[in-house]
């Protein structure tokens, strides 16, 4: 594992997972192949957003202990994706940092692209599916579904862009990268633990002058799938929208937020724990409780202490 002062990455992946065991098998050999052969020092980051799935975890633990630069980091309850990469992106080291999905809908090597651009000079770089470059690699099943997801999405970001991101043709693709100040700035200002956090984090990096560049990828549909279902989540993807305007009128983008507490051991201790998060909760008797205690390495936590209300 790399030490706290010395061997920094060149690059840091952090990828969020969710009761993915029937995902990991294949996803844990892609990964274990891209490290072996990274031509320079890679750190893996797995954010388990507290799986309820046991195998989930021990599919994690066991690829761990096998490989020294690989780490999960455990949420101590389910708090949601954008919460999730936005933990891993602070926790990581590297001078660049991208993160992507656990189903690698956007194989390993696509991280190279992005790696390039942030080298030229950008300070973030996206995935963009609907550049002309850009390939799609599906079963011939999944084609209505294309189409119709196609158009759903189009007449979203139509709406991003009208209201925060004018010029950003794809801001929902899974394949996004920062470099380490770029990472600190937007994800050190993000508020939005759901899906919503993508939209968010090119907010900030826009508003606060960075260069964003999009990029062509090759990208597949393995199974019909996936995580965001328009027809379901527009109306909470417009909410997001909504929250940040609000945020920015309010000059909330400004500073650095507390509105997400990690703990600071998420830097620099190596392998598998749940750390103590700050989680308030309320007691039988209605006094706050926050959880302390680093738990043990199954996700057990200690318990809870009661802080006077």
């Amino acid at each position: 594992m790399f030490g706290p002062t010395t061997d920094v990455p060149a690059l840091s992946l952090v990828i969020p997972v969710y009761n993915a065991a029937d995902l990991l098998p294949d996803t844990l050999a892609a990964v274990d192949h891209f490290l072996t052969h990274a031509p320079r020092r890679v750190e893996v980051l797995f954010v388990d957003d507290c799986s309820s799935e046991v195998e989930t975890q021990i599919v994690l633990e066991d690829f761990t202990r096998r490989r020294d630069d690989v780490r999960v980091l455990r949420n101590a309850c389910n708090r949601g994706k954008g919460y999730s990469v936005t933990r891993g992106m602070l926790a990581a080291r590297g001078r660049y940092r991208v993160f992507t999905d656990v189903d690698l809908a956007y194989p390993l090597d696509q991280v190279h692209r992005i790696v390039d651009e942030l080298a030229r000079g950008a300070d973030v770089a996206i995935a963009c599916r609907v550049l002309p470059e850009s390939r799609y690699l599906m079963s011939p099943t999944f084609f209505h579904y294309l189409y119709t997801r196609h158009l759903m999405s189009r007449a979203f970001n139509r709406v991003v862009q009208a209201f925060l991101l004018p010029g950003i043709l794809d801001t929902q693709a899974g394949l996004k990268g920062f470099t380490a100040a770029a990472a600190e700035l937007c994800f050190g200002r993000s508020t939005i633990p759901g899906f919503g956090f993508d939209i968010e984090c090119l907010y900030i990096a826009q508003r606060h002058g960075l260069t964003i560049k999009q990029t062509a990828v090759n990208f597949r549909y393995d199974d019909e799938p996936t995580t965001v279902r328009f027809a379901r989540d527009t109306s909470r993807m417009l909410q997001d929208i909504w929250q940040v305007r609000t945020n920015a009128w309010r000059g909330q983008y400004a500073v650095a937020t507390t509105r997400f507490e990690f703990p600071a051991e998420d830097r620099w201790i190596p392998g598998i724990h749940t750390p103590p998060h700050g989680i308030p909760v309320r007691g039988s008797g209605g006094q706050e409780v926050r959880r302390s205690g680093t738990a043990n390495d199954l996700g057990t936590p200690r318990l809870p202490e009661v802080v006077p209300g």
